[in-house]
């Protein structure tokens, strides 16, 4: 990145994915290694994901339809029914620790890598490999810790959903019911994209900074303050895009004819999804820059180049003080 850290302050949306396409297009080699290793096989886990989550509930639900045309074949077709739910099930679960591992290895990489190019630091893919593995640990922490908060989160809403609805169920106009649900639903969304971008800022904190788990969720929360409109949109716009890859790869790999189509297009819609979580996570790097000079947190480069040179050996965090230069206020 060759902007002065000031002037990052001023960057909107459309600055923020310049910025990060310029980085992207510039150190291509280094990005094109890292996402055939890791944003890769994240990619296909995704979309195998859904491949076989369809093939196992069409498959129960043809094993539930015989269940009335083949009374005499209840029992067996009943256990081969237990079967692939149990199936299912263990799938679903390894589907989220892959999941999980790709997706902290991904956001260590790429965020060790966006860090080095801004501290002008000698970066190569051997070395990206071998810090990975030591940052990952600290983003496991505040990725438990953004569990938690949605899981309290949910909670209270289910509770708040349950007992409106009962109050509403008791009026008889229709047009209340339909506008208490909109908001209510409107009201959770907001809530939950909210968390989303802390969560998405506070992983690059725990890799920037001394902090991790729940500090680097409230670190995220305030750097956030004043560029919240901005970070949303950049969060949602790409969410939408996510689930639209989601909706065509469900539409025509899923549904569509025949083979070779169907198998072409998927291998796009990979593709696709590689260049997307790439995108984000860079984008992800570069907010978090912005957010720091926009509250006059200024970053010394040296300190920043010194803390990332420490992951190289054992770790030993550095103490904010010495990553974060002190506020400067204009």
């Amino acid at each position: 990145m060759d902007r002065e850290p000031e002037e990052m302050q001023f960057l909107g949306c459309f600055g923020i994915y310049k910025e990060a396409f310029k980085i992207i297009l510039s150190w291509r080699k280094i990005f094109t290694r890292i996402t055939l290793a890791l944003i890769l096989p994240l990619s296909f886990i995704f979309l195998a994901h859904n491949f076989v989550t369809d093939r196992i509930f069409s498959s129960i639900h043809r094993n539930e339809q015989a269940l009335d045309t083949h009374p005499q074949s209840k029992h067996k077709i009943i256990d081969k029914i237990t079967s692939e739910w149990i199936s299912l099930f263990l799938f679903k679960a390894v589907y989220l620790v892959c999941v999980l591992i790709f997706s902290l290895l991904s956001t260590s990489a790429i965020v060790y890598t966006v860090a080095c190019i801004y501290t002008a630091k000698e970066i190569n893919f051997r070395k990206v490999l071998s810090v990975v593995p030591k940052v990952w640990k600290r983003l496991m922490v505040t990725f438990l810790w953004n569990f938690v908060i949605l899981l309290c989160y949910n909670t209270v809403c289910i509770v708040i959903i349950v007992c409106f609805a009962f109050l509403v169920l008791q009026s008889d106009d229709s047009i209340l019911s339909v506008l208490f649900w909109i908001v209510l639903i409107g009201f959770y969304l907001v809530g939950l994209a909210y968390i989303s971008v802390v969560w998405h800022l506070a992983s690059v904190v725990s890799v920037l900074e001394d902090k991790y788990g729940i500090s680097a969720m409230q670190k995220s929360r305030n750097l956030i303050k004043g560029k919240i409109w901005v970070a949303a949109f950049i969060f949602v716009k790409l969410s939408a895009i996510y689930i639209g890859i989601q909706v065509l790869f469900g539409a025509i790999v899923l549904k569509g004819g025949g083979w070779v189509w169907r198998l072409g297009f998927g291998v796009l819609m990979v593709g696709v999804l590689c260049l997307l979580i790439l995108l984000g996570l860079v984008v992800q790097t570069v907010v978090y820059f912005v957010c720091k000079s926009y509250h006059h947190e200024s970053i010394d480069k040296s300190c920043l180049s010194d803390h990332l040179e420490v992951y190289l050996g054992e770790y030993v965090p550095l103490k904010g003080s010495a990553v974060q230069l002190e506020q400067l206020y204009v």
